[in-house]
């Protein structure tokens, strides 16, 4: 039976996300240029116009979204898995990846990078939510039920471990949990599971040096100020000096070579040093308009799939905001995590503007009063 809607998408989640994206934008370029220019040649437009090549992108990878049966997402989740498994299996191999920083995590095509775990993301949602759907009370049985899921969650952790990528890790791992959650999992099963979590976050933290000293530079950052605690001083540098109303659009002085790559991870510093607390405030609004929109679609949508979907959607872009501004405020461990809509990148962008496409599409059949 086809799933048909006379109702439109949800306008507020809609226009949010635009907002979003029309600030991400223009961060971007603020933020990015004096890097741009001393690393890219002396073009200071350099990540502006990347990211105008990619925003239009992702806003046709939203529109196809919207306008595809999100059931048949469902069917599709099995296959879209598979791809997505061997792609992470593949990508840290030598001479097929591409390596940054000491770490493999990319296909790079003529000039333009692909992150197969942002593809993770999308894919866990859509089998977690589509085989969730299809076995009700599975959750009650913790062996035969919740192992299952446990086992797909430590193989993707595995494969980004190689790579190594903590931070989709971190994402992937929490928001597959809340699935369950949602789902109907115990908590009493949950509890269970949180002895050896911490178990293993604790080994995973002293296994590597650099995690180690990321912890010991979390711990206070001042006690490394050129070294491991370097971004996240200079992160509240930048936060403390932009006050109530900040210096002003384009008038940081942080983003001039003080604080690393400042259009990625560390934007809403640059933000919060330009625009102050007033502007950091609204973004967060935004984002919190967006969460109860996302909320309200996963509550009311009509059948158990669309509603694991929209609390996964919503949860993996909060979960991002969450974890982001913990670490630019010094409030938990350096991790690679972009703000959603905001960061530099690709893939991230376009993934993230497909998740939003198909949680419009669910909304279109959601029963609830639009405003």
């Amino acid at each position: 039976m086809k799933l048909k809607s006379t109702k439109p998408f949800d306008f507020l989640i809609f226009m949010t996300v635009m907002i979003l994206l029309a600030l991400g934008s223009v961060m971007v370029f603020s933020s990015g240029a004096p890097y741009a220019y001393n690393y890219m040649k002396g073009d200071a437009y350099h990540f502006l116009k990347k990211q105008l090549i990619f925003v239009p992108l992702g806003l046709f990878a939203m529109f196809v979204a919207m306008n595809f049966d999100y059931r048949k997402l469902g069917k599709l989740s099995p296959i879209i898995m598979l791809v997505n498994l061997a792609l992470l299996s593949v990508v840290w191999i030598d001479g097929i990846g591409a390596t940054r920083n000491g770490a493999t995590r990319w296909f790079s095509f003529g000039g333009f990078d692909f992150q197969p775990s942002e593809l993770s993301k999308l894919a866990i949602i859509l089998f977690f939510s589509y085989s969730l759907s299809k076995r009700k009370d599975a959750l009650k049985y913790f062996f035969k039920g919740l192992v299952p899921y446990l086992i797909i969650i430590a193989i993707h952790a595995f494969l980004l471990l190689l790579q190594p990528h903590m931070s989709a890790m971190i994402i992937i791992g929490l928001v597959s949990c809340i699935i369950l959650f949602c789902a109907g999992a115990r908590i009493k099963h949950f509890v269970l599971m949180g002895a050896p979590a911490v178990a293993a976050g604790v080994y995973l933290v002293f296994s590597e040096e650099y995690r180690m000293r990321r912890f010991t530079a979390f711990l206070n950052p001042w006690d490394y100020p050129l070294k491991e605690g370097y971004q996240a001083i200079q992160s509240l540098y930048a936060i403390g000096s932009g006050g109530l109303f900040g210096r002003g659009l384009g008038n940081s002085l942080q983003k001039f070579l003080y604080i690393p790559e400042p259009c990625n991870d560390f934007i809403l510093a640059i933000l919060a040093e330009e625009l102050g607390f007033i502007g950091v405030a609204t973004v967060l609004i935004l984002f919190l308009i967006f969460i109860w929109r996302g909320v309200k679609v996963a509550m009311n949508a009509p059948d158990a799939f669309g509603a694991l979907v929209a609390i996964g959607i919503t949860s993996l872009i909060a979960v991002q905001v969450v974890i982001n501004v913990a670490v630019v405020t010094s409030c938990m461990p350096v991790t690679g995590m972009p703000l959603p809509f905001f960061s530099y990148g690709g893939s991230s962008l376009v993934f993230l503007l497909t998740n939003v496409g198909i949680l419009l599409n669910i909304s279109k059949h959601a029963k609830y009063e639009r405003i």
